[in-house]
C-alpha cells in the first residue's frame, strides 16, 4: 500500500520556520509522504536572512529527476526559485512530467518589502509556470508584482484575482492579509466555476511561514482527493489554527506555526 506523496520545491529555511522545513511539517500534519527538491540554501534565523546560496542547476535537475523517477507523486508546491535558471529548470520538469496538481507559490517579495525576483525571472514565471498551476497562492504585493498595480481594497482584490486567473492558472487563491484594516483576513479563491472568499479572525501576531504553509497544505489536501475550493479553505483553516498555537523559538517576536496542533483529525 503506498502513501501518496507530495513534491515540494523550494528554499531551505536554516531556522525552521518557513520553507522546505515548513512543507514538509505541513505534509507530515496531514500524513502524506513528503518529498523535496532544494532550490537555495538560506542561513536565516527569526530575525532574518544572512546568506543565500543557489546549488549549480544540474543538482537541482537531480533531485528533481530522483523524485519522480521513485515516486506516485500526487502533487507539488513551488516556493522560492531563486532565478531565471531555476525557473527554466523546474518549469521543463513539469511540463514533462505533469503532475496531477500543481501549487504555484510565487515568493517574490520579503517581509521588508524588498524584491526577491529579477525582472527576467519574473517573467519566467509568468509565462512558464502560471500557465502550468493547477492553483496560484500570491498575496498582495506579490500580486501587485504580478499585475504591475496596486490593490488596496477588497473590491480591488476582486478585479486582481480575475486578471491574475487570465495568466492562466487553473484556480487562484489571493491572500488577503497585507490588506489595511480591523476587520477579519479575507482571502478570495477565484477558478472557472465562481469566486469564494474564506475568511478568518485577525491575529495581531508577527509569524513566519504561512505563506509556504499554506500552500503545501493545499497541495497536501488536493494529493488526499479534495476539490481545488475545499482543499484551499480546508488549508486556510489548518493556517490559522497552526496560527493560533504558534509560539517563539527565537530571540525575536516571530511566531513559528504549531503545525501538528493544527493537524486535521484521522
Amino acid at each position: 500500500m503506498h502513501t501518496p506523496s507530495v513534491l515540494t520545491i523550494a528554499g531551505s529555511d536554516s531556522g525552521g520556520g518557513a520553507g522546505i522545513q515548513a512543507d514538509l511539517k505541513t505534509f507530515a500534519a496531514h500524513r502524506v509522504h513528503g518529498l523535496s527538491a532544494i532550490t537555495a540554501l538560506t542561513a536565516q534565523h527569526t530575525r532574518g536572512v544572512i546568506a543565500v546560496e543557489v546549488p549549480a542547476l544540474d543538482f537541482l535537475r537531480a533531485q528533481l529527476e530522483a523524485c519522480f523517477d521513485d515516486f506516485e507523486i500526487g502533487a507539488v508546491k513551488l516556493g522560492m526559485l531563486a532565478n531565471a535558471g531555476v525557473i527554466g529548470v523546474v518549469a521543463d520538469s513539469m511540463a514533462a512530467r505533469r503532475p496531477p496538481f500543481l501549487v504555484v507559490d510565487p515568493v517574490m517579495v520579503a517581509t521588508s518589502g524588498a524584491k526577491l525576483l529579477e525582472e527576467a525571472a519574473l517573467d519566467a514565471l509568468r509565462r512558464r509556470l502560471i500557465p502550468l498551476a493547477s492553483v496560484l497562492t500570491p498575496n498582495l504585493p506579490e500580486a501587485e508584482l504580478l499585475l504591475g498595480r496596486r490593490i488596496d481594497s477588497l473590491r480591488g482584490m476582486y478585479a486582481a484575482a480575475d486578471d491574475l486567473l487570465a495568466l492562466g492558472a487553473a484556480g487562484v487563491l489571493l491572500k488577503g492579509g497585507h490588506l489595511a484594516g480591523d476587520g477579519d483576513v479575507v482571502d478570495l479563491f477565484v477558478d472557472a466555476g465562481g469566486r469564494r472568499e474564506i475568511a478568518h479572525p485577525r491575529l495581531r501576531v508577527d509569524a513566519h511561514g504561512t505563506g509556504c504553509t499554506l500552500a503545501s497544505a493545499i497541495a497536501a489536501n488536493l494529493c488526499l482527493g479534495l476539490p481545488l475550493a475545499e482543499a484551499c479553505a480546508a488549508a486556510a483553516d489548518y493556517v490559522h489554527a497552526a496560527l493560533r498555537g504558534g509560539y517563539r523559538p527565537g530571540r525575536s517576536e516571530v511566531l513559528v506555526l504549531d503545525h501538528f496542533g493544527a493537524a486535521p483529525p484521522r
